[in-house]
């Protein structure tokens, strides 16, 4: 079974899977909604309006496991996201990225190294994961790289 294969649920509790982005390079993202890094939800909503014409997507997984950064239920986070930033790309139910409870899909990304080499546990929020068309992941970005750095930019045209 591919990453895009894992079974998952939308923020409202449908089942989906990342295999619902087939042959579109995707941006993983753990995300929380009271985080000094949540502004980048502006940067992440751009880069999924600029690109999604050209076959990419980004999706977030809401995560608390980082200083309970992401409390609240599915309805509050949707609206938050909204409202706040106008997030129109696609959100997924509360996860665990790390530990014992850790989803699947990141048990799979955790094993990509960035670009210094660090593979293993998600540091903190808004750790990027790029994958493409097929599933397989390209390129890892650390929480405090912007989604709209050149690095970033430049992983996700090659894709194109």
């Amino acid at each position: 079974m591919g990453i895009k294969d894992i079974p998952l649920k939308s923020l409202d509790g449908t089942p989906t899977s990342l295999g619902a982005h087939t042959d579109r390079a995707v941006l993983v993202v753990n995300v929380a909604s009271k985080c000094g890094l949540t502004p980048q939800y502006t940067a992440l909503e751009e880069l999924h309006k600029t690109y999604s014409g050209q076959g990419f997507s980004v999706v977030g997984f809401p995560c608390n496991q980082f200083g309970g950064q992401e409390p609240g239920t599915a309805e509050e986070i949707q609206s938050f996201c909204s409202t706040s930033y106008g997030v129109t790309f696609p959100l997924f139910e509360k996860i665990d990225v790390n530990g014992e409870q850790r989803s699947p899909v990141y048990a799979e990304l955790t094993q990509t190294a960035d670009a210094e080499g660090y593979t293993g546990d998600i540091r903190w929020n808004f750790e990027k994961f790029l994958l493409d068309g097929e599933g397989n992941v390209v390129a890892r970005f650390g929480p405090r790289t912007e989604p709209d750095a050149p690095e970033v930019i430049s992983a996700i045209k090659t894709l194109l």
